[in-house]
């Protein structure tokens, strides 16, 4: 499977939350991190830590810009947020970025950066 290709199975697998499945593909102490620097490590924890934020979470995965790293290969994942908040009320159009690197086959890091609080924070308080 190419770089690519691997991100792309990952993030499926973490939508599909198969989180035994997609954490075969992060090396052993793989950095994970989320919008505001929070540190993950495991995918079990990063799913606890965003219930409440939203019901579901899915990607429009729109493209991947993949080049050379230091000592591996880096995947850019480019595309848009799509869920239901925890009223019931959809969203779509939440621009994202990941940013993988791999080595010998697996993620050794990955940085997430989104719209998200912004998204949230322009939401109607009522709701």
């Amino acid at each position: 499977m190419d770089a690519a290709g691997l991100v792309d199975h990952y993030l499926q697998l973490c939508e599909d939350r198969d989180l035994d499945r997609a954490g075969r593909l992060l090396a052993p102490g793989a950095l994970i991190v989320f919008p505001g620097g929070r540190r993950f490590a495991t995918l079990p924890e990063l799913a606890s830590a965003s219930r409440g934020t939203y019901r579901w979470v899915r990607k429009h995965r729109d493209r991947y810009l993949v080049g050379a790293a230091a000592d591996g290969v880096s995947v850019t994942s480019l595309g848009r947020l799509y869920g239901q908040w925890p009223d019931g009320e959809p969203f779509d159009g939440i621009r994202y970025a990941d940013v993988f690197v791999l080595r010998d086959g697996l993620i050794v890091e990955q940085h997430v950066y989104n719209d998200l609080a912004i998204a949230v924070a322009s939401r109607d308080p009522s709701r």
